[in-house]
């Protein structure tokens, strides 16, 4: 249920904040006093496109936020977990931010979110009805749920679905599995002789490492050679040798230490200069003693690191990863190892297929029944809405294999007069009539309906009078289930309102901007709104009389 709606600069209004309540609200005031404004702001929220042009003049952005109850709505709390959406307990924030520069943000209890996602939380909140919009009930998926919903049979769908997915697993299993069986003999030949010949290169990644190690120290080896008897020549062998350079410079600064001490910690680290070069010539003469020429080995490497290499080449793969070539292949043998018997798989696939079929066909009788119940109380409906003699009917077509959700297509169809033939419920003309039929199943499918507020927007159009008053009473009727709004021009729908808000415009004193307010009627203000709908410009006492008794008359049925 929708709790709170804040409007901050968007198109005509400046700041409005709305508590709304259980039960049928109904809008009304002037034409162009921003009745439809309301809407409009909620349907951002709830995933339509915005524009730049609906920020209020003289702002740089429009901000909208909604907060519903979803304690009775176990399906969008789901949704919002499996989302890493969730809020507070039982509520849900959609808020939407429309900037001056086109820019538009969503988000949902605080999490950025895209405009797809305000749509799929919104269909779980909100269905809007106008002459202008066709909402969900004009998809045939809508359709669909709202019929299985009036059946009650959800479960029986949800066993459908489980067991077509099942049956769809099972014949893509068989259909891999006769394709690979086909191609199995030549690919098992090919995979061998590929292991085989990787096998026997018995190559390792710790290999490759320590050759092209060996390689490169072998191929620089005389350079390394020179280097080493250089070093050691100029550390200890020279007659300028490194050693023997900081002896003497130790030897002299130490018969000075008696003349000044300061001197200790320079003959500290020329000692432990000595100690440092010391041990590096004894490395680099142990290295040197290390280094072996052997040109033969040096041959064996290259003709190794060749053969490596042309097998990467052949497989067109770096020679890192022979290693998982060779691991790929195994696997690859091993699936092939482990194929099912074709026999049994196709005894599997046809038993999960008879299963959906017995499912899909009682799911079919089911909605074959409640398709009937629904087509005669929705007909019965039309007939005190303006459509006398139209008719409303539920068509199953059959698909010839079926899908998920069936062996049939559920389309909703209606002729709106005596004559016309149904035609599919998407393809009526006229938005007035659609908005009452729409209104007429709502009613009918409401202890069953899973959306919580229902917003019909002047489905009053084109009526009056006794057709009027029922439509009200309908409306009553469904709030009595649903939260329900309707802006209405008629004063025989507004007096049937469980609440009454007033739309005005008014100018601002300082400026020639209008702004558009919402306000909740008192008992009394009401009598004068509706004796202005019911008179005009000019309200009598009478008007008056006659409002009140309308007011009375909807609190006394």
């Amino acid at each position: 249920m929708l709790k709170l709606l804040s409007i901050q600069h968007f198109v005509i209004v400046d700041q409005m904040e709305l508590e709304f309540q259980p039960g049928f609200t109904v809008l009304t005031g002037e034409t162009g006093a921003g009745k439809s404004i309301m809407i409009d702001a909620l349907s951002l929220t709830l995933g339509e496109r915005g524009d730049p042009d609906q920020i209020q003049l003289g702002h740089d952005r429009a901000e909208i936020s909604a907060l519903f109850d979803i304690g009775s709505i176990p399906d969008l709390a789901e949704w919002l977990e499996q989302n890493d959406l969730q809020g507070d307990p039982d509520t849900c924030l959609m808020r939407r931010v429309l900037d001056v520069n086109g820019r538009s943000r969503a988000f949902i209890n605080g999490h950025t979110v895209t405009l797809q996602q305000l749509r799929t939380a919104g269909e779980y909140l909100v269905s809007i009805h106008s002459q202008h919009a066709h909402q969900a009930l004009l998809h045939k998926d809508a359709q669909r749920d709202l019929l299985d919903a009036y059946a009650g049979c959800s479960e029986l769908v949800h066993n459908v679905k489980t067991a077509y997915q099942q049956w769809q697993d099972l014949h893509r299993q068989r259909t891999d599995f006769e394709k690979q069986f086909a191609e199995s003999s030549e690919k098992r030949s090919q995979l061998e002789w590929q292991k085989q010949e990787l096998s026997e290169l018995n190559f390792t990644l710790d290999e490759w490492t320590s050759l092209q190690s060996d390689h490169n120290r072998l191929s620089h080896l005389a350079s390394l050679l020179e280097a080493t008897e250089t070093g050691i020549e100029q550390l200890s062998e020279h007659e300028a040798a490194a050693i023997s350079q900081i002896n003497a410079v130790k030897g002299q600064l130490q018969t000075m230490l008696e003349y000044d001490s300061q001197l200790q910690t320079v003959v500290d680290l020329l000692e432990s200069a000595q100690i440092q070069v010391q041990e590096s010539i004894y490395e680099l003469r142990h290295y040197r003693q290390q280094l072996d020429l052997d040109p033969q080995y040096l041959q064996e490497i290259d003709k190794r690191i060749t053969m490596i290499h042309g097998m990467a080449r052949k497989y067109r793969i770096t020679p890192e990863t022979l290693p998982d070539f060779l691991s790929q292949i195994n696997n690859q043998l091993e699936a092939l190892d482990n194929f099912s018997n074709l026999d049994k798989l196709i005894e599997q696939e046809n038993t999960a297929q008879k299963i959906y079929q017995k499912l899909a066909e009682k799911l079919g009788t089911k909605r074959q029944k409640a398709g009937k119940e629904m087509a005669r109380a929705v007909t019965e409906s039309m007939q005190t809405l303006a459509m006398a003699g139209g008719s409303f009917s539920v068509a199953l077509n059959p698909l010839e294999l079926g899908n998920a959700y069936g062996l049939e297509q559920i389309e909703f169809q209606v002729a709106a007069h005596k004559g016309l033939p149904l035609k599919p419920l998407a393809k009526v003309a006229s938005g007035g009539e659609l908005s009452r039929i729409s209104l007429a199943i709502q009613v009918i499918t409401s202890q069953t309906g899973t959306v919580p507020t229902l917003i019909f927007d002047e489905v009053d159009v084109g009526i009056g009078g006794r057709v009027a008053e029922i439509v009200g009473q309908l409306l009553k009727q469904l709030g009595s289930a649903r939260q329900v709004m309707c802006i209405t021009h008629l004063p025989q729908v507004a007096a049937k309102g469980d609440h009454h808000w007033q739309v005005t415009k008014s100018a601002q004193k300082d400026s020639s901007q209008v702004l558009s307010h919402i306000n909740m009627l008192s008992k009394t203000e009401r009598v004068e709104e509706i004796a202005r709908m019911l008179g005009g410009v000019k309200i009598t006492e009478a008007t008056r009389k006659h409002a009140a008794e309308m007011l009375h008359n909807k609190t006394s049925k």
